[in-house]
C-alpha cells in the first residue's frame, strides 16, 4: 500500500490550504483513513480521520477550521484547511488502517508563517 501526500507548502497565517493523498488501495471500507501531524520535537497527534462508519473525527485543535473529505472513486482523501495557525505547522502524513495493518505515507509539510 503506498499512500501520496502532497498540497503542503508555505503559507501566511489566516490562509487556507489543501492538502491531497492518494492512495494505491481502495479507500473505501478502511478502519481508518486520514491524517495525522508531527510538529518539531512534538508526538505525532490526530489531525483527522474517517472512521469505518464512514464519520469523521478531528483533533481538538483543527475542529472548525480543518475539514477532511475523499473520493473513493479515486482513491483520494483530502484535509482543507482553512484559518491556519502558526502552530499548524508540521509535516502532514496521510494514514490507512486496513485492518490489517498500518500505512502512512512520506508526508508533507505545512509551514504557516506569522
Amino acid at each position: 500500500v503506498q499512500l501520496q501526500a502532497s498540497g503542503g507548502g508555505l503559507v501566511q497565517a489566516g490562509r487556507s490550504l489543501r492538502l491531497r493523498c492518494v492512495a494505491s488501495v481502495s479507500t473505501f471500507g478502511n478502519r481508518a483513513l486520514g491524517w495525522y501531524r508531527q510538529a518539531p520535537g512534538k508526538q505525532r497527534e490526530l489531525v483527522a480521520i474517517f472512521r469505518s462508519d464512514g464519520s469523521a473525527r478531528y483533533g481538538d485543535s483543527v475542529k472548525g477550521r480543518f475539514t477532511i473529505s475523499r473520493d473513493n472513486g479515486k482513491n483520494e482523501v483530502y484535509l482543507q484547511m482553512y484559518s491556519l495557525k502558526s502552530e499548524d505547522t508540521a509535516v502532514y502524513y496521510c494514514y490507512l488502517d486496513d485492518g490489517l495493518n498500518d500505512y502512512w505515507g512520506r508526508g508533507t509539510q505545512v509551514t504557516v508563517s506569522s
